[in-house]
């Protein structure tokens, strides 16, 4: 038997037989896939990221702004030559770059569909729960790394994610990424054209989680190599009005962000992104109708 060997969770089944943790099975199955005008300046740009969202994902996070597809499995199955028609597709319509949401659990498949390369930038958008031999498969094929680092604290993150050696395997994957990308570079009109941007959502009551992902970064890289993103954007959802979740079922506070990020700002880390207060709304979220597919 052909054991799953994509992420870090190392599924001993065949996902030809029966799905992994991640919820699908061998075949690539895509929610939705159009121009996305609210990542980051550096990758949405005036013209929007063309972005693929992909169905299911490694991880069980009780807050999932996208938990019908990611746990729900809501999606379309496509062929690998579909996926590199839906590339050309939003090419055409002025995509900057190709960006792909939660595709670990679809490496192989995406490694395949990215020959011949492309004419733009590939984002490789992730939650940071990576396999690194797996990744090597990818150097060459992805220009721009966007992973998340939700926790440094491997208690909240078995709690919220079921991961719970998170944070040194995210570690570790980031610095796979980074050794694939080096320095981040920018064109003549400011789009990222390759690098990491580390992405780090703060969530409520778990300031000092935010405080240490914060140090870590700011002490691992160097101004110029990464660049950060702070993420305001957190929402009630997925099952987080379960009785089990009540000290996550609230927005953070305002008091709370300027703790945070006040922290970003005397960390040393100079080059990134923070998002304001009206970041937390349910209307930056898309509809997964199968548009695109």
């Amino acid at each position: 038997m052909s054991y799953c060997d994509l992420c870090p969770r190392n599924c001993p089944v065949d996902r030809t037989e029966r799905p992994g943790f991640c919820g699908m099975g061998d075949a690539l199955k895509i929610a939705r896939a159009g121009l996305h005008f609210w990542e980051e300046p550096v990758i949405s740009g005036e013209r929007g990221s063309g972005t693929v969202f992909f169905s299911g994902c490694n991880l069980r996070c009780v807050f999932c702004q996208n938990y019908n597809i990611s746990t729900g499995g809501d999606g379309k199955a496509v062929t690998i030559d579909r996926l590199r028609e839906i590339y050309r597709e939003l090419i055409a319509q002025g995509a900057h770059n190709i960006n792909l949401v939660t595709p670990t659990h679809y490496l192989n498949a995406i490694a395949e569909s990215l020959s011949p390369a492309l004419p733009v930038p590939v984002v490789w958008n992730s939650n940071g729960y990576e396999s690194v031999s797996q990744l090597k498969k990818l150097e060459g094929k992805v220009q721009i790394y966007l992973p998340d680092l939700k926790y440094a604290d491997n208690q909240l993150a078995m709690k919220y994610s079921s991961a719970a050696n998170y944070f040194e395997t995210a570690c570790a994957a980031i610095d796979e990424m980074f050794r694939q990308t080096g320095k981040f570079e920018f064109d003549d009109n400011g789009m990222l054209t390759r690098g990491v941007i580390i992405r780090h959502l703060i969530m409520p009551g778990a300031l000092e989680n935010s405080l240490k992902v914060i140090e870590y970064v700011s002490s691992r890289f160097k101004p110029g190599e990464v660049l950060f993103g702070l993420m305001r954007q957190y929402i009630p959802c997925g099952i987080v009005s379960d009785q089990r979740f009540p000290e996550i079922n609230r927005q953070v506070s305002d008091e709370e962000y300027q703790i945070v990020e006040d922290a970003l700002f005397a960390s040393g880390i100079e080059d990134g992104y923070v998002q304001d207060e009206s970041s937390a709304s349910d209307e930056f979220i898309p509809e997964f109708d199968g548009s695109g597919v």
